[in-house]
């Protein structure tokens, strides 16, 4: 069977599911520079490490009134026809396996919904979800445009860049136009954070030009435990999902939580706190999980929920001294941070193969 994995999002009730492949980069929204008249697909743009991405919100490709941005969005970075295109969601959903066999053509969906399907590649059914797929090359749809609004921008980018300390340098290319046009209800507190992202996003290329070779960055799904911020290695990753169908597993130690009915593949949930040194708490139906592969354990690992996918650069990570390689920080490959906090990147197949964890078929 051919398998691909797909991202997916939610907006307006429907499931909506992107290649992974051709994500990039995941981020919470930043405040972005507002463009009016250039590309009717395109809101605003961003100025990511010193490059331009437009930023296109799905809605209007959908044909729907946009709704209003929010704090806790998401712009999922893609690449198309050579370029970085920004796609604004509301709810990052999961990441799932997909069989080609499960994805209906074009032929088949033209009755599903009321939906612009000039955009769908096709149509996947799991379980009672219906998940449309999008075609990225078919969101382009005025590349001549993008092209030269891209052109102009970064030719500008000096003009667009928030400095360091939330202050504008130009108010007319940004704020309150961003706010007044797609945030109009947001505190000063919240427009604080959205500021802090943008400038977190720009961060001068010079500390990403290090040879590729040593310094290849390096894909972290950050997820949050008990409040604190964990990286994991997202090759690892196989999907992010929802608790669902629990099963309980009599006479098991307190870190197994149970087993898990996924799309017909059980799968056991292993809590990780206990290695981190971190207090058991109750796992509950509802609550998030990421199903991660480890050579042939395969295992959900219940959190408090997904934060983003980020890239870091080599050196932006701290090893951790040989003293301090003792109880939980064994299992660490060592530190950074993420959103100004203290990121632990974990060594999970560690974790998983001498980190005390009896993870079988027999359990």
């Amino acid at each position: 069977m051919n398998h691909k994995k797909y991202l997916i999002f939610h907006k307006h009730n429907l499931h909506y599911g992107i290649q992974a492949a051709q994500v990039q980069e995941i981020f919470p929204l930043p405040e972005l520079i507002p463009v009016t008249g250039e590309n009717p697909d395109i809101i605003g743009i961003l100025n990511l490490r010193m490059q331009i991405v437009p930023v296109m919100h799905l809605d209007w490709l959908q044909g729907y009134s946009p709704q209003a941005c929010h704090l806790d969005d998401y712009i999922i970075v893609v690449q198309c026809e050579g370029l970085q295109i920004g796609i604004l969601v509301h709810n990052i959903n999961e990441m799932l396996e997909l069989d080609d066999k499960v994805i209906k053509t074009e032929s088949t969906y033209g009755f599903f919904c009321d939906i612009d399907t000039a955009f769908i590649a096709g149509i996947a059914k799991v379980e009672s979800k219906t998940i449309f797929l999008l075609d990225i090359k078919k969101l382009v749809r005025q590349p001549d445009t993008l092209f030269t609004l891209i052109w102009d921008a970064q030719s500008q980018l000096d003009l667009m860049t928030v400095s360091d300390n939330g202050q504008q340098q130009d108010e007319e290319f940004q704020t309150p136009n961003f706010y007044d046009l797609y945030c109009p209800h947001t505190t000063p507190e919240e427009r604080v954070v959205f500021r802090q992202r943008a400038v977190h996003l720009r961060q001068s290329i010079e500390s990403l030009k290090d040879s590729e070779e040593t310094n290849k960055l390096v894909p972290l799904a950050v997820i949050e435990i008990d409040n604190n911020y964990y990286g994991l290695d997202l090759e690892l990753v196989c999907q992010f999902t929802d608790i669902d169908n629990l099963t309980p597993i009599p006479c098991c130690p307190q870190y197994i939580v149970g087993n898990m009915n996924l799309r017909g593949e059980i799968v056991t949930l292993v809590d990780i706190r206990n290695v981190l040194n971190l207090p058991i708490t109750p796992i509950r139906v509802g609550s998030k999980a990421v199903v991660v592969q480890v050579d042939d354990i395969i295992v959900g690992l219940p959190v408090n929920q997904v934060l983003e996918v980020v890239y870091l650069n080599p050196t932006e990570m701290t090893l951790l001294p040989a003293l301090e390689l003792l109880n939980d920080a064994q299992y660490l490959r060592g530190m950074a941070f993420f959103r100004e906090k203290k990121l632990s990147i974990l060594d999970l197949p560690k974790i998983l193969t001498q980190g005390g964890l009896i993870v079988n078929e027999q359990i």
